[in-house]
């Protein structure tokens, strides 16, 4: 059997070397459109920041390497620009002369990933305007730096690559400012009002986040020296386009694969709407886990994941691929930051009774050095208990909270399977009551009316304003508000009616809670506890 892979990086060199494992009968070729296969694009951020030193660990594999390591055959600089799926042939063009080929096939494999979204505005051509998609991307951008020309910079897109980028430049030095079309950074991915705590930690950094704002040209005689926006000119060494990626499939408009926005649709064998097409990686849609919808995830691990099972199918196997939960991590400027599973809206969206909870909780136990806090956002169903999503900030380590939630919502857990997990528990990793259970705690007190609470987007919204803003903390810190000592809560409170509407604040919620739960036994009967307190919302001194 022939398979050829169009397509070297990720998804398609998962799928060679699995599928020569599976089957060493098979004959597999892959066409890639540049020199190099197999490279780290999720690891070039940190090479423009020097945290990842040399370049040649970017490229996993050379073709000449990867060729002798699989057995698979490698036909650079070759471009692929059409399919005759009737012939079952893909004509090519080759990168460096322009000669055209053809190469047969019994399956195929489309995994041509997917390029930067190039804007429409004058001064593209202007020295350092980069992109970040390559090696050869990030390896002039460096480059760059080192030599000292550039002390400004401006990046356009405040997604993932955008703001990793960011974070590199001012680790080196480089005064950083990210504009962002949409309101918020980082938008679909974290909720926005998580989305707003991020950007103010990253300006505490010093970078500066300005959404809602528009590129609209680079400015220069011959290199950066200004950036227009829609709300103003930036004055910038250097401009990093990372304003999103669009797939590499403009050769398939007439081949009669179905598609969506661009994106090959695949079926749960990562079939396409021909069974002997296969796609895989930034080019093509899957499913989301939980809602069975089509989804774009253009990341590293889908495009491994979904390339080991592509590859097995292709052996004569038949694995389903469940779908993504839209998982992501990432390390920015003062915060590291993790998310799985449903936001709120698209929870909603897909029609769930929803509830969420955030809160502040240890990351471990909080007398062991370098403890921080966790601040998540958890998203269940209200009827049936059943865990949907996941945000989480903090200065620690994320991920495994993440992947606690990763594992739970594809086992289709509710709260109560969760409540009691035997997690591991020692000062330097955890606390007692492992953070992720503490916040499941949590959200079944508020399920079950025990904690009465206020969200934080509602209350930024205005959604409290006729409450009484009440400071609960271990010592006063609010100005101007009343202060209650949980130590002193033991019968009715002097100047405080008990039909009286009260937002308990502490610093992270936890004793505003205990505060409400003695006030509630004492007849008190219209209190909130403001979830995440003054550590996330870090406007109501300002308010109050």
């Amino acid at each position: 059997m022939k398979v050829l892979i169009i397509g070297g990086v990720a998804a398609g060199t998962k799928i060679a070397a699995k599928l020569k494992r599976e089957d060493r009968s098979v004959e597999v070729t892959i066409l890639t459109k540049g020199n190099d296969i197999s490279y780290a694009g999720c690891g070039l951020p940190y090479y423009v920041g020097d945290v990842i030193h040399d370049k040649e660990s970017l490229v996993v594999n050379t073709p000449e390497k990867f060729e002798k390591l699989t057995g698979a055959r490698v036909v650079t600089n070759t471009e692929a620009i059409k399919v005759d799926r009737m012939a079952k042939k893909v004509e090519t063009r080759n990168e460096a002369d322009g000669e055209r080929a053809s190469y047969e096939y019994d399956k195929l494999v489309i995994a041509v990933g997917a390029s930067p979204i190039q804007p429409q505005c004058d001064g593209l051509k202007l020295k350092n305007v980069f992109y970040m998609r390559t090696p050869e991307d990030a390896v002039s951008l460096r480059e760059a730096v080192d030599s000292g020309e550039i002390r400004k910079a401006v990046v356009v897109g405040g997604g993932f690559i955008g703001l990793e980028v960011a974070e590199n430049l001012n680790a080196k030095g480089v005064k950083v400012s990210v504009i962002d079309f949409a309101q918020t950074i980082l938008p679909g991915f974290l909720d926005p009002e998580f989305a707003g705590y991020v950007e103010s930690k990253m300006a505490d950094e010093g970078v500066m986040c300005f959404t809602g704002v528009a590129l609209e040209g680079i400015l220069g005689t011959d290199k950066v020296e200004k950036v227009q926006t829609s709300r103003r000119a930036m004055k910038a060494d250097a401009c990093i386009l990372a304003m999103g990626i669009r797939p590499n499939t403009a050769f398939l408009q007439d081949s009669g694969i179905e598609m969506f926005k661009g994106t090959i649709l695949t079926n749960q064998y990562l079939q396409t709407s021909d069974p002997d097409i296969y796609a895989a990686g930034d080019c093509a849609m899957v499913t989301n886990r939980i809602t069975g919808a089509p989804q774009w995830s253009p990341m590293g691990s889908t495009a491994n994941i979904a390339g080991r099972i592509a590859a097995m199918n292709l052996s004569g196997k038949e694995i389903s691929y469940p779908g993504v939960l839209g998982t992501g991590v990432a390390k920015l400027p003062g915060i590291n930051i993790g998310r799985t599973g449903l936001n709120e809206q698209a929870a909603k969206d897909a029609g769930y009774d929803v509830e969420t909870v955030v809160t502040v909780v240890d990351d471990k136990a909080h007398y062991y050095p370098g403890a921080g806090s966790f601040i998540m956002k958890m998203i269940a169903d209200k009827t049936s208990h059943r865990l949907l999503g996941l945000q989480v900030l903090g200065s620690g380590a994320v991920d495994k909270v993440v992947d606690i939630a990763v594992t739970a919502i594809s086992m289709k857990a509710c709260l109560e399977d969760l409540q009691c997990m035997d997690f591991a528990y020692a000062p330097p990793f955890s606390t007692a009551i492992h953070p992720f259970e503490h916040t499941v705690n949590i959200m079944l007190n508020k399920l079950s009316g025990n904690l009465e609470s206020a969200a934080p987007a509602a209350y930024a919204a205005g959604a409290y304003e006729d409450y009484t803003v009440v400071d609960a903390g271990i010592t006063p810190a609010i100005k101007g508000a009343p202060y209650i000592d949980l130590t002193a809560v033991d019968g009715p409170l002097e100047g405080f009616g008990k039909e009286d509407k009260l937002l308990l604040v502490c610093t992270k919620g936890k004793r505003a809670y205990m505060v409400q739960n003695r006030m509630k036994y004492f007849g008190y009967t219209d209190t909130k506890v403001l979830e995440g307190g003054l550590t996330f919302n870090t406007g109501v001194n300002e308010e109050e």
